[in-house]
């Protein structure tokens, strides 16, 4: 689409906007009040006030329009943090365009509840109020940014505007009746049984020292929150503003519980191989790239708590030779559930594999392990037929940076040395990983460089963390309004994988009551079948042994601290050295982490890495025209920088966002460890870049962390490194994990699958490009004209018999989901919008 036809559409959707909230507020306001008078003026605010936001956003969501592809990674791949906020924006005037015609439409029926499209229409309105705030916060980094570059790199200003201005910014409306209105209409429902279950889970968190208590009282006082979406709104945002990462820790960890584990494992692939492995920490040698002939010892990791084993999962979708060795068997560790198929009978065994498959989970450094991860893995076992080792790693904040890269990396070494273990001859190996997992990828591959030691052929990273600093850009933007991602959630998990969270006595204690979830599940299931008697006895049996201290302190997951073949964690009773090894690692240099293994050979790691030689992307200067353009919109704080008041204003005078009644607690980011190229590979110097694999990135154009991908795509452009970015499009952070819930989501996990393939296949990404016309996407395959929001008449009829679709975004029908205010797709829609295309032109149409 040409921006001269964005522009257009984009006066068309204004304009939809405008006649709706005009039509509806002249009706009701010449309407006999009676009995719903409150009601109706209420409606007749939200219209006029909708009218006013939307008169103040056109310039600038028009002048976005003509200038964002300016900062897309190339032109056949649409996306970077500005366009996210634009569509984010239009979508929502698109939702009110369709609640304003279903309120026309239905207005003179005796059904019609004023009250309930009052609440909707100022759901909406509150919405657009709080993403005009952003699209100004936007013109600031345009304002402040380099051209083509989405992150503000300074420790102050702009990134302290942005952190202050989320604390204070009302965030509730996103939460309630608008919850996941950006997103595809399949995932909705999903978001709002998430949002129910966590306010629920919260509001019985501190009550119970049971986890059974708490998932119990959790489903009961669900239903207030079903049927109040603002009281759901509400709760949400104080949860995100003010609880810690440690009930984050728990929440998330809820699908590892006995329970859900085995309803997801039931509706998954069945493997053969399914085995969790304990490989204890023993140093062993590998051979160099450079020259076989000499080795380098890979040390186990050390870091915070010291030798341990490293927990990894393998699985497989046939039984191949090795995987049912004595030697494996030796380091197999019951999880207290029913083994995979009996590898002890008279199995036919496959061959090794070509391919191995290596999985670093995500999580956020602080949750989940392989298991969240299953459904998808054996998916992916099946359909790409290798083995697939899964790595689970220790998690801060019992155990920060560099702990969960030691792990990996050790874990990738291992898998490289013991290929006849695993089911695989060693010839081809990928890394893969999402969110966290991502990150882990990149750095991993960056610490085999260093080393020396045989690189992957590839990686695929899904929706990567690159930079884990707090740097503001266009995309962290829509932290604000994300409910899988919010600012202070996500700030609390990189100062935990940091090593700066606050109050670290409470993490134990914590751990130790929330890991009671999955294990008190486990041990009630297990002691039905002993018999009613000893079942009652078990539950009245408060005293349960303790565990020693060496066995508690490695903080893998909470799957492993729950399990019913170990004892819960305790605390340590001595603070020994860690605190002190701690600060130490902070001060750490990038050589210092590569380096501090004691290995025969260690491999030259850059001096000059540091974070001054570090440049994030140097595109070429702008001509006359771009930079008149970009000056355009890019505007300064209003009335100056005002640098000597402690508030200065972020937005036009008349103009103030909605506040929240408590600010966000949100803890300062000093640690200058998150600079470390090992913990934020934006940040790498070029040296370290060019000698990563080829990278394959799939990211997700409304995801908070978009930018991440783009810029590290651009830098690894930069520096002449094979590289694909991919964009999918409506569905949340996290889509892995919700591939079974829908079929977009399915559909985004297969290009995933699709990239480690060729990574497999060896496809020469440095290969000349082919000449083509068109680009990789699939595209919604009923998606309605714009010109057709001009007729009134039939898209309102639309809209009331089974919604509308406006432009290739659906809109949802009145009254439908969990709450009266939720959607559903309209008929015959196909699935979210894909755009990918490498950087070397390599490009291809295929169909929906």
């Amino acid at each position: 689409m040409s921006v001269d036809s964005e522009v257009m559409d984009t006066k068309a959707v204004f304009a939809a906007v405008y006649d709706v909230c005009e039509e509806n507020a002249a009706f009701f306001s010449s309407s006999p009040k009676g009995s719903a008078g409150g009601a109706v003026r209420r409606l007749v605010d939200a219209m006029r006030t909708i009218q006013e936001h939307a008169r103040n956003l056109e310039p600038v969501v028009s002048g976005f329009a003509a200038i964002y592809h300016h900062f897309d990674f190339d032109p056949h791949i649409p996306a970077n943090g500005y366009r996210s906020l634009v569509k984010v924006v239009r979508c929502c005037l698109l939702h009110i365009v369709h609640k304003g015609r279903y309120i026309s439409s239905s207005r003179r029926s005796i059904f019609f509840r004023v009250a309930h499209n009052a609440s909707e229409m100022e759901a909406y309105s509150n919405a657009l109020c709080q993403l005009r705030a952003l699209l100004y916060l936007a013109q600031r980094l345009l304002h402040d940014n380099s051209h083509g570059n989405l992150f503000f790199q300074e420790e102050n200003g702009l990134n302290q505007s942005f952190i202050r201005e989320y604390a204070s910014m009302h965030k509730g409306c996103f939460y309630g009746r608008c919850l996941g209105f950006q997103f595809t209409p399949s995932i909705r429902p999903h978001l709002q049984t998430m949002a129910i279950g966590l306010v629920s889970f919260s509001e019985n968190y501190r009550k119970h020292q049971s986890g059974l208590g708490v998932a119990a009282s959790s489903l009961f006082t669900s239903g207030k929150y079903a049927i109040d979406p603002e009281l759901r709104g509400a709760e949400y945002e104080r949860i995100t503003q003010n609880l810690d990462v440690h009930f984050w820790k728990s929440f998330w960890n809820i699908t590892e519980t006995e329970i859900l584990a085995s309803l997801a494992s039931m509706t998954s692939v069945q493997v053969k191989v399914n085995r969790m492995l304990l490989v204890p920490g023993v140093a062993f040698d590998l051979p160099l790239v450079a020259d076989p002939k000499v080795s380098v010892t890979i040390a186990p990791p050390t870091a915070h708590i010291g030798p341990a084993p490293i927990q990894m999962r393998l699985i497989s979708y046939e039984l191949r030779e090795g995987q049912d060795s004595e030697e494996l068997l030796a380091m197999c560790r019951s999880e207290g559930g029913s083994m995979s198929l009996s590898l002890g009978l008279k199995t036919k065994r496959s061959p090794p594999s070509p391919w191995l498959l290596v999985h670093y989970h995500g999580g956020g450094f602080v949750a989940q392990t392989s298991k969240s991860h299953e459904p998808y893995l054996k998916s992916w076992s099946q359909d790409l037929n290798v083995p697939i080792l899964s790595v689970d790693y220790s998690l801060a904040p019992e155990a920060p940076f560099p702990r969960a890269l030691e792990e990996c990396f050790y874990a990738y070494c291992w898998a490289l040395k013991n290929s006849h273990l695993l089911g695989w001859t060693g010839e081809r190996v990928c890394l893969a990983g999402d969110s966290a997992g991502g990150n882990l990828c990149v750095t991993v591959s960056m610490r085999a460089a260093c080393h020396g030691v045989r690189l992957p052929d590839g990686l695929v990273a899904a929706y990567p963390a690159t930079l884990l600093t707090a740097y503001a850009s266009p995309s962290r933007l829509l932290t604000l309004m994300d409910p899988l991602l919010p600012f202070s959630v996500l700030s609390r998990c990189l100062n935990a994988y940091a090593g700066v969270e606050p109050n670290p006595e409470k993490q134990v204690e914590k751990v130790s009551t929330l890991s009671m979830v999955r294990r008190d599940t486990a041990l009630l299931l297990r002691d039905f079948r002993q018999g009613a008697s000893n079942w009652i006895q078990s539950l009245l049996d408060q005293h349960r042994p303790t565990a020693n201290a060496d066995a508690v302190r490695k903080s893998v997951s909470e799957a492993t601290l729950s399990s019913p073949h170990s004892d819960p964690p305790v605390p340590p009773k001595e603070p020994s050295d860690f605190s002190a090894r701690k600060d130490s690692l902070k001060s750490r240099t990038c050589q210092d982490l590569g380096t501090h293994l004691n290995s025969t050979h260690t491999a030259p790691l850059l001096s000059e890495c540091t974070p001054e030689d570090v440049s994030f992307f140097l595109p070429p200067p702008p001509d006359a025209s771009t930079s008149s353009a970009l000056s355009s919109m890019a505007i300064p704080p209003p009335g100056g920088s005002e640098e000597g008041s402690e508030n200065p204003c972020e937005f036009p005078v008349g103009f103030e966002p909605l506040r929240s009644e408590q600010l966000a607690d949100i803890p300062p980011q000093d640690s200058p460890i998150v600079k470390n190229p090992y913990m934020s590979p934006l940040l790498a110097p070029d040296s370290m870049l060019q000698a990563l694999p080829p990278v394959h990135i799939v990211a997700c154009a409304l995801d908070p962390i978009l930018d991440d991908s783009v810029m590290f795509a651009k830098r690894l452009r930069s520096v002449e490194r094979p590289v694909t970015l991919c964009i999918v499009d409506d569905l949340p952070h996290g889509f892995l994990s919700l591939s079974q819930l829908s079929r977009e989501t399915r559909e985004a996990t297969n290009i995933c699958v699709e990239r480690i393939r060729e990574v497999f296949q060896g496809k020469d990404a440095t290969a000349p490009p082919l000449p083509t016309n068109g680009h990789r996407k699939l595209e919604r395959t009923n998606a309605v004209p714009a010109d057709l929001l001009q007729n009134d008449q039939d898209i309102a009829q639309d809209g009331a018999d089974h919604g509308g679709v406006f432009g290739g975004q659906t809109i949802p029908e009145e009254g439908a989901g969990l709450t009266g205010e939720g959607e559903k797709m309209a008929e015959g829609e196909g699935p979210a919008g894909l755009v990918a295309a490498s950087n070397l032109g390599d490009t291809k149409e295929i169909g929906a």
